[in-house]
């Protein structure tokens, strides 16, 4: 997997660039998600690619969690918000932290498995870490069906003394390949200084039938419910019950 700079030495700028707040009203979905399957009560979480907890941290007032990112910067990230869930540095594909759970959960860090093999692997680790009759929630940054040569995303968002402008481009060197990139521009603002930092993400890009189509090869019953995403981005949540 690509080094990436927001997840390593550019990781203080999540909080700013992703504001916690902004994932209120999806994890809404995500928790109805978890009662309806589930049963209402507390059950037991573990996210995988919990990245800085932000969708987490509106769940966690609810049940009991765990975490796996396999960046430490984001880990430090996610234990100050989330100081009471329990987190392991690892990768989704292959990590195993030795407990069973009532539900995974993987929102759009997924997006970084860049062939079906890797989505395989990764629905295989939840699998593995779910009780039987357990939930499988994941949630793509895109699929391939909402996906457009060029698209581009500007934002403008600040916390305290650092203000950052946003550009997200996206690129796909190789239709024939299930990988995209996303070049991002970050203009910084910080303590009255401006500097222009840049980055690149390689992502996979797959149809929704692709999905679908893995996770009920992993041996779950799978749903896709409609999130209100924008732009193309963060469209559908996709729920998956372990046969």
């Amino acid at each position: 997997m690509e080094r990436i700079r927001l997840y390593n030495e550019l990781a203080y700028l999540w909080p700013v660039i992703s504001p916690v707040e902004d994932y209120a009203e999806e994890a809404v979905h995500w928790l109805r998600a978890i009662e309806d399957k589930l049963g209402p009560g507390s059950h037991r979480l573990l996210e995988m690619g919990v990245g800085g907890g932000h969708n987490l941290s509106h769940m966690t007032g609810f049940h009991k969690a765990e975490a796996v990112d396999i960046s430490p910067q984001m880990l430090e990230l996610s234990g100050r918000l989330n100081p009471d869930v329990i987190h392991h540095l690892g990768d989704m594909r292959t990590v195993r932290v030795g407990r069973q759970f009532d539900a995974v959960l993987i929102h759009d860090a997924i997006s970084y498995m860049l062939t079906h093999d890797d989505l395989q692997a990764a629905f295989e680790t939840a699998r593995f870490h779910l009780r039987h009759g357990g939930l499988l929630l994941v949630a793509p940054d895109l699929v391939a069906e909402s996906f457009s040569e060029g698209m581009v995303t500007r934002w403008e968002t600040s916390r305290g003394q650092v203000s950052v402008v946003t550009e997200e481009r996206l690129h796909d060197p190789d239709p024939s390949d299930t990988q995209i990139e996303s070049w991002f521009t970050y203009e910084i603002t910080e303590n009255g200084k401006r500097r222009v930092e840049r980055d690149v993400h390689v992502t996979g890009l797959f149809p929704l039938g692709a999905w679908t189509g893995l996770m009920d090869e992993a041996g779950f019953e799978v749903d896709a419910f409609p999130l209100p995403g924008q732009d193309g981005f963060g469209e559908w949540l996709l729920s998956g019950v372990l046969r």
